[in-house]
């Protein structure tokens, strides 16, 4: 007789695997920033030459990461100095400065380009750069006094020099291949940048200064829906890209974020009127919400224009075929390879590199020839389970909120759902996220114990055009939580789990959207909050810069609608709660400060629920150390299991 596989423990699922981001090819090398929660969540640069093994270029202390917006992303820029070597800029977290490291240079030690001042850190957040070669400077971002600027430091070392102070928000610096443009992003409050930004361009003189700068897309410039009829009146643009002379960006403006095209921006006159052309309209997305920086949808191999699309929640990679003359759009061709769940795209001289996985492999570095079409494809750690015994996501429509069409990833458990199996929904962050089609072994710790999961999709997710994300707008608490209460009713309703065995977690967003689903459906008997949000109103109040204002389209206007804000706070509505709570919760959050999660289990004590409370002393926003993860994982299925008898 075969035997079941033994569950999944929460070590071999989380405790070791690292995160694997930005990649860069540069000379032929590929690059990469690994995030490895053994060490605490510390982050270094990997780099591997072909047919070689992967190297760590900064071991032991070094710390690579970015904290302009909190959220970060970019700690590490790669390009070539001016003599065409390989130069790595990047932020240590240890003093918060610049440092360089000549990739190129065997032995190489990084040497510090920003002053470290008395209290050893510098003052303000540094990232999201880029390098300069010609100038023998670094560009990016300086968040400093409520404020971003785009500065420039040098390759020497040296303070920050201005080159452009924001209205408000700013990032993802592109320069041109000649070095004469610099085009960049920026948005303001109370918008938050996939909802309404713009794409600038400045010239750059002798001097390296900015001049002429001026938005040239998106919503507040004059070109913003200058074709395609009527398209709305917001509209988001991602990832600023030089294909040779043509500037190339991902505009919404259609519904979709899809490419389109300035042809010889880098040689046009400061003072030309922008024409761009829609490169493929398509219902796909070829952009993400730009929580942090250093993502990257597209990228020119100097050659050809490579990009990934998203369709109803799976991604694809393909080349852009960019237009004739006489052509009205360009043409879209696939590339084949096996993976769905793509990103940080990154391409050099016919050779195309990402972080990519799919239902039945983990997450891992994607390497792929255009020329022979062969690919390779490295994992951040092994798959610990054998193939039949992966669960298989199964694409799930429902009615959700409004009887809107709404999808979800169900996961059946080991053996097939059935009418008593217990169901986990799990409500993803953000709330702007999206469930992924991607191997998750914290899925599959669940479905290996007997227990379906569904992922839901709900109103307000990415990856299916700008209205379903809209969906959202003014109704965060209420379309998500019955969103995810209609997609448990549907997988209960096609016989696959149990109606008193239903559980729903989340982390931030999702966390509130949680609470909030305890609070105001009946449809679950016990939930799990990691830093999630249980008041709105200390929210609005209380939240770092970056989303002080992201309330006011997700709920209304601060303090206006000071009632619909009480209205939806799981926090003055604990004594709906009727079942048992389990809360986790970093003591350093600046994001969900913890008085929340400490103010929401004490309300529930007092109406007599079963609460329990993790704290943890060195996590903020989002966990980075292994042991903590998995501590929340092994306590939350310790938790629902003992309040479900199973």
């Amino acid at each position: 007789m075969r035997t079941s596989p033994a569950p999944l423990s929460a070590e071999r699922v989380l405790g070791r695997t690292p995160a694997l981001k930005e990649p860069r090819l540069l000379n032929g090398v590929l690059h990469w920033l690994e995030q490895r929660p053994q060490e605490q969540g510390r982050t270094t640069l990997m780099a591997r030459r072909p047919g070689g093994v992967a190297e760590e270029l900064t071991p032991g202390p070094w710390n690579l990461r970015c904290r302009v917006h909190e959220y970060g992303g970019g700690a590490c820029a790669i390009g070539r100095n001016g003599a065409g070597n390989g130069v790595a800029v990047f932020v240590h977290d240890g003093d918060r400065c610049l440092w360089r490291l000549d990739l190129e240079r065997p032995g190489a030690k990084p040497q510090r380009l920003t002053p470290c001042p008395p209290e050893g850190r510098f003052n303000g957040a540094l990232g999201g750069g880029v390098i300069d070669p010609q100038r023998q400077r670094w560009i990016g971002v300086l968040e400093q006094g409520g404020r971003d600027q785009l500065v420039a430091v040098s390759l020497e070392g040296g303070d920050p020099q201005l080159l452009h102070a924001a209205q408000d928000f700013c990032g993802y610096p592109a320069l041109s291949p000649e070095g004469s443009r610099l085009t960049w992003v920026e948005w303001q409050q109370p918008h938050m940048p996939w909802e309404r930004s713009q794409l600038w361009l400045a010239s750059i003189d002798a001097q390296g200064h900015l001049e002429a700068a001026r938005p040239v897309a998106g919503t507040g410039s004059d070109h913003g829906n200058s074709h395609g009829g009527d398209g709305p009146a917001d509209c988001s643009v991602f990832q600023p890209l030089w294909a040779g002379a043509d500037l190339v960006v991902a505009n919404d403006r259609s519904g979709f974020w899809n490419l389109e095209r300035w042809p010889q921006a880098a040689v046009a006159s400061p003072s030309t009127a922008p024409q761009w052309q829609a490169l493929l309209p398509m219902a796909a997305e070829f952009a993400m919400p730009q929580w942090v920086f250093g993502m990257a949808t597209t990228a020119w191999d100097g050659q050809r224009l490579l990009a990934m699309a998203c369709r109803n929640g799976r991604w694809q990679l393909g080349q852009v075929d960019l237009p004739s003359p006489a052509d009205t759009s360009g043409h879209w061709s696939p590339i084949a390879q096996p993976f769905c769940d793509l990103a940080g795209l990154s391409a050099e001289a016919g050779r195309i590199a990402c972080v990519a996985s799919n239902p039945s492999q983990p997450s891992g570095l994607l390497e792929l020839e255009l020329a022979q079409g062969h690919w390779s494809h490295t994992p951040a750690a092994p798959c610990p389970l054998p193939a039949e015994a992966i669960s298989q996501p199964e694409e799930l429509w429902f009615a959700g909120h409004g009887d809107q069409p709404t999808q979800a990833w169900y996961y059946p458990p080991q053996g097939g759902g059935h009418p008593q199996a217990p169901l986990l929904v799990k409500g993803h962050s953000g709330p702007t996220g999206m469930a992924r089609t991607g191997l998750s072994l914290s899925i599959q710790y669940w479905t290996s114990r007997g227990w379906g999961v569904v992922d839901v999709n709900y109103g307000g997710s990415t990856g299916f055009g700008r209205a379903y994300r809209e969906r959202l707008q003014g109704q965060w608490g209420v379309v998500d939580v019955a969103d995810c209460a209609a997609a448990a009713s549907a997988v209960v309703e096609r016989g696959l789990a149990s109606d008193e065995r239903i559980a729903i977690e989340g982390g931030s967003a999702g966390g509130f959207t949680t609470l909030a689903a305890l609070c105001f459906t009946d449809r679950f008997r016990a939930g799990a909050s990691r830093y999630g949000v249980a008041d709105l109103s200390a929210l609005a109040a209380d939240t770092h810069r970056f989303e002080a204002r992201y309330l006011d389209g997700l709920v209304g206007p601060w303090p206006a609608a000071a009632a619909t804000y009480a209205a939806r706070s799981p926090l003055q509505h604990a004594d709906q709660i009727r079942c048992p709570v389990i809360f986790f919760q970093g003591l350093e959050d600046v994001v969900v400060p913890p008085e929340q999660t400490e103010r929401m289990a004490d309300a529930l004590r007092r109406n007599g629920i079963p609460v329990e409370v993790h704290l943890f002393a060195d996590e903020g926003h989002g966990f980075r150390n292994g042991a903590t993860q998995v501590n929340v994982l092994e306590a939350t299925e310790a938790f629902f299991r003992r309040h479900f008898q199973l």
